[in-house]
């Protein structure tokens, strides 16, 4: 599974920004449906995506109330029995687990090991298919972009860190809908120059002779810590230059305050008595 189906696997907000595009199922291959030509059973939606049936029930376990939004019914007793005497044959089941195509599109989002469901999501990160038909227009080079960006990232799957990687794959996405990109706070890149510059230092030669350092401090502390370093990402030097670095991301805040915290506080950390003053 590339990078850019784990940020949808793993995005609800992102999957529910395409819930509506069932087109996209017909693209892939026909999907059969009840006699009501509304509803697929659990066999049919595992069929069509080609896993077992215990695979679908499992992943609606985990979802079902994403599900359930998008039109997912379990039918039990007299409602299931109108439903048999109107679409299917009596039988002795106590209970029907109904999909609308919304709900099969839903399924193919979540599913993973299945190539059905990786087509499925191939289709909808088309950002350029996927703009609205009013805003087609001015979203064609918006969208152009963002394809270009997004066969970047593709390209540095295994070069750089996964969780960076899914992030950014995440804001390109959104961006290229033109909406606000869904992150976890823990997952925000980290930079080392931000960093730096929040903590006041400000002048070029300083922040180009501490950088490196400061970086190194870091990754020294994580391990005395027996914590796994982060895989790398490219970053722009003071200086304009790229160089790959450790993808440090909020979670390692708690670091890098304690190497300014020990090295660099007393030089750029004004003193207590003249905060107070």
């Amino acid at each position: 599974m590339t990078i850019l189906d784990q940020a949808l696997v793993e995005s609800r907000t992102l999957r529910a920004q395409h819930s509506t595009r069932t087109d996209v199922l017909d693209r892939v291959k026909a999907l059969s449906l009840l006699p009501d030509n509304t509803h697929a059973t659990t066999e049919i939606v595992a069929g069509f995506y080609e896993v077992d049936t215990e695979t679908v029930k499992k992943l609606v376990q985990r979802n079902r109330d994403e599900l359930t939004e998008n039109g997912l019914r379990v039918l039990r007793g007299d409602e299931l029995r109108e439903f048999e005497r109107d679409t299917l044959s009596p039988s002795k089941i106590r209970n029907l687990t109904l999909f609308t195509r919304r709900t099969v599109l839903n399924v193919g989002q979540l599913l993973t090991g299945s190539p059905v469901a990786e087509r499925v999501r191939r289709y909808l990160l088309d950002v350029e298919e996927i703009a609205p038909a009013e805003l087609r227009n001015t979203a064609i080079e918006r969208a152009a972009i963002s394809r270009a960006q997004l066969h970047m990232i593709s390209a540095a799957e295994g070069l750089l860190d996964s969780t960076w990687l899914k992030a950014k794959a995440r804001v390109v996405l959104a961006r290229g809908l033109g909406e606000e990109p869904e992150i976890d706070p823990a997952d925000q890149p980290l930079y080392v120059p931000d960093y730096l510059r929040a903590k006041g230092v400000t002048a070029k030669r300083d922040l180009a002779s501490i950088q490196s350092w400061f970086g190194r401090r870091v990754a020294a502390l994580a391990e005395a810590s027996g914590l796994d370093l982060p895989e790398k990402r490219t970053s722009e030097l003071p200086n304009g230059t790229l160089r790959e670095t450790l993808a440090w991301t909020e979670r390692h805040r708690p670091l890098f305050d304690e190497v300014w915290t020990r090295w660099y506080a007393a030089d750029y950390d004004p003193p207590m008595a003249l905060m107070s003053a």
